[in-house]
């Protein structure tokens, strides 16, 4: 099903930041009058909000950006059900059952997204291939090569500008714990991964610094 002009905005607003409307434009191939019409639209919804920052020179751009709101647009996996799924588990086999199956998750992950990622010869080819797995998982995730370096080793960055299992997360923070540590395991022969950003701390989506561990 084609996607609406809408819904593209919403998702570019998601995956990078506020923007201004020109841009959109440019990103979506339409008109400037165009993309207010539907900028509007969406602010009468209440799906997006606007700030009007200082310009250099003339008058203040305006920068739309998303409203919590606007989650209701993403996949969140059922979060009333996962709510309860967790403190059940939590009743019947206690905190030390709710850890098994979070480590059961991050095991059958790890297998998975080793599987994937054998075939690629470097670092980058890696993340790239993570990137695609977690946005089928519905994380919207993104590789970003600014080209920083620490010490002369290769800095990259893997965001996900979508939380599905916000719900459990928010609900158990063990979840975000095992999270990290399946990306540290997955690329422990190539690179240290550090959370920069975080979903549940209230951040615009999880920023994970990724340092080679070679100089490339």
């Amino acid at each position: 099903m084609k996607e609406k002009t809408s819904e593209k905005i919403l998702s570019l607003l998601k995956i990078e930041g506020a923007l201004t409307a020109k841009i959109l434009a440019s990103e979506l191939g339409l008109t400037t009058m165009g993309v207010r019409q539907h900028l509007q639209a969406l602010e009468d919804d209440g799906d997006i909000c606007f700030e009007d920052k200082k310009a250099v020179r003339g008058r203040p751009t305006r920068y739309w950006s998303l409203t919590t709101q606007s989650n209701s647009h993403f996949s969140d996996r059922h979060e009333e059900l996962t709510v309860q799924l967790i403190d059940s588990v939590k009743v019947i086999f206690g905190d030390e059952g709710l850890e098994q199956l979070i480590a059961h998750r991050e095991q059958a992950s790890l297998a998975l997204y080793s599987g994937k990622l054998a075939s690629k010869p470097d670092l980058l080819g890696k993340l790239e291939a993570l990137a695609e797995l977690r946005s089928e998982e519905g994380y919207m995730a993104t590789v970003v090569d600014d080209g920083d370096t620490v010490e002369n080793k290769t800095v990259y960055w893997l965001m996900e500008n979508h939380c599905p299992i916000c719900a459990a997360a928010s609900k158990c923070l063990n979840f975000c714990r095992s999270e990290l540590n399946l990306f540290q395991t997955l690329l422990a022969p190539y690179a240290t991964v550090e959370r920069e950003e975080h979903i549940v701390e209230g951040a615009r989506r999880c920023a994970y610094k990724v340092t080679a561990l070679e100089i490339e």
